[in-house]
């Protein structure tokens, strides 16, 4: 078996012993236990790199999908294609050049998306229900949490949800940006054992197979640390946003919320069901041992950064023992926030340390930065918090892997 088993940084790679082929056999036999699933669809798989759509090829895909679900299994979809769809409609034989011409584009091809997999689902009596999401939806906590229970009365309702970005009035502010980022969100909302990311390439490599035909592929990612996601090349496809880097954004947020992630071609033969088959298929990132809980999970995966915070080397050392953070150990504040918003944390060399949620606006945390809290009334006119963020609202950040 070729390949290598990923943990820690590129010197400690090594070529699948006997050991390593265990483990990945191990892992990949819980893998088909996964009773949750998210299938993430790309543009490319859609269309084919043509003008329209591939119906036979999403008739396959939802065949396989019913197989899962008939089997016991409750699948959510993330889909692309609106725009690719919509953009013959509008007389283009080109990409959106502006926010406005995906827009429409999206809003042309939305109903034509949604109609195949439609069609296709009611060939097996299974019902879908579609839902359009931007990041504001799932950044700010209520409503975060709708989304949340629309999705679980879909699913025990026994109807497949069909997710897209909301192209059709979202603006760049509010974009997730690519839906791989999408997908590992909707994983975090349903709380899924497994995300599945059908793209155009077979997985992780240690060099860039369009280039290297001879570059060999990764098997397993125990963890993604800074220098695999040095392996990430950029956006390839005509009508993607995604690319290496933003799958492997996405499997770091899946394993913070304990879920474990596939990336396999979608040009495979059968690629959703080769990957509940008796053979490794694609790139298998693990799940962490210690996920997140959903509170601490969206604030790391979901919640938007409003601000910046600067802290001293006390302060970093007393957030990864653990403690909440004082305001005597903040050297600066950046941007304008309010009470209840998300900021990051920076130690000295402006490394990201902590992300959570302030208990002060900008304002007052700026007169009161480097303080001890019994001198917060004679400052601010008014006792609040003790603790700018406190533990058990905040995330801490080790080598960029997160810890609750």
């Amino acid at each position: 078996m070729e390949g290598l088993s990923v943990s820690g940084s590129l010197d400690s790679y090594k070529t699948v012993s006997q050991q390593a082929a265990w483990t990945l056999s191990q892992e990949w036999e819980k893998i088909r236990l996964s009773r949750r699933i998210v299938i993430k669809i790309g543009s490319n798989l859609l269309t084919g790199g043509q003008k329209v759509l591939r119906r036979k090829w999403i008739e396959k895909r939802v065949s396989d999908i019913a197989t899962l679900i008939k089997g016991g299994r409750k699948v959510v979809i993330v889909t692309s294609g609106s725009v690719a769809a919509g953009l013959p409609l509008l007389g283009l034989n080109r990409p959106p050049e502006n926010l406005r011409e995906k827009q429409a584009a999206a809003a042309a091809g939305q109903g034509i998306l949604l109609n195949c997999y439609q069609e296709a689902f009611a060939k097996h009596n299974i019902h879908i229900g579609q839902v359009l999401l931007s990041r504001d939806d799932v950044s700010h906590r209520r409503r975060h949490l709708n989304a949340r229970d629309t999705l679980e009365t879909l699913l025990n309702l026994g109807l497949v949800p069909v997710v897209n970005e909301n192209d059709t009035v979202v603006v760049e502010q509010l974009k997730f940006g690519d839906n791989d980022t999408l997908s590992a969100n909707i994983a975090d909302l349903i709380g899924a054992d497994l995300l599945i990311l059908l793209s155009d390439v077979d997985g992780l490599y240690r060099e860039d197979p369009r280039h290297n035909p001879d570059a060999k592929l990764i098997p397993l990612v125990e963890e993604v640390t800074p220098e695999i996601e040095k392996l990430a090349g950029g956006t390839g496809s005509l009508f993607g946003s995604g690319g290496m880097r933003t799958k492997l954004k996405a499997a770091k947020m899946a394993a913070r919320s304990g879920c474990a992630m596939v990336l396999t071609s979608g040009f495979r033969k059968d690629p959703i069901g080769e990957v509940f088959g008796e053979k490794a298929v694609g790139t298998l990132f693990l799940a962490e041992k210690n996920p997140l809980n959903s509170y601490k999970s969206w604030i790391a995966n979901s919640s938007v950064v409003s601000g910046e915070l600067v802290l001293d080397r006390g302060a970093v050392t007393a957030l990864h023992k653990g403690k909440s953070l004082l305001a005597k150990g903040i050297v600066s504040v950046d941007g304008s926030f309010d009470r209840g918003d998300v900021v990051n944390c920076l130690d000295p060399d402006g490394i990201q340390v902590a992300k959570g949620i302030v208990h002060y606006n900008s304002v007052d945390l700026t007169s009161i930065a480097g303080c001890h809290s019994d001198d917060f009334e004679s400052i601010l006119g008014f006792m609040g918090e003790t603790a700018i963020i406190h533990r058990n609202e905040m995330v801490i950040f080790v080598h960029n892997e997160e810890k609750p």
